[in-house]
């Protein structure tokens, strides 16, 4: 099998771009929803932070980062993608399963010099 795993370095250089460390990094929060709304109660979170400054797990916190997608929004963040509508397989409709409304946001945030050169 063929290693496919392209060098950041050579990608850098095919596309002409200086070899540097960008100053923007990207934060991604995964909301989960009562209902298909985006303005309906989160009931779940998922938080990735690509600046390496906090490390975010599951179950660290009891309280939701947001109330509603909508307050993410006006936070500042992008919705980038939303779950598709499906419907529940014809006598399943009180099993449980996996939570099937899901909001991607994502953020980008600066970071200074100091944090780069501590990575």
């Amino acid at each position: 099998m063929t290693d496919t795993t392209l060098d950041p370095r050579t990608v850098d250089e095919f596309l002409g771009a200086p070899i540097a460390e960008p100053s923007v990094r990207q934060q991604i929060m995964i909301l989960y929803t009562a209902t298909s709304a985006l303005d309906s109660a989160v009931i779940g979170w998922s938080r990735y932070d690509g600046t390496g400054r906090t490390t975010p797990t599951m179950g660290d916190g009891d309280q939701p980062p947001y109330r509603t997608g909508v307050d993410a929004l006006v936070d500042g963040w992008r919705l980038f993608q939303a779950s598709q509508l499906l419907p529940p397989a014809r006598g399943g409709e009180h099993d449980t399963s996996y939570l099937p409304y899901e909001f991607w946001l994502s953020r980008l945030v600066t970071i200074d010099d100091r944090q780069r050169s501590a990575r």
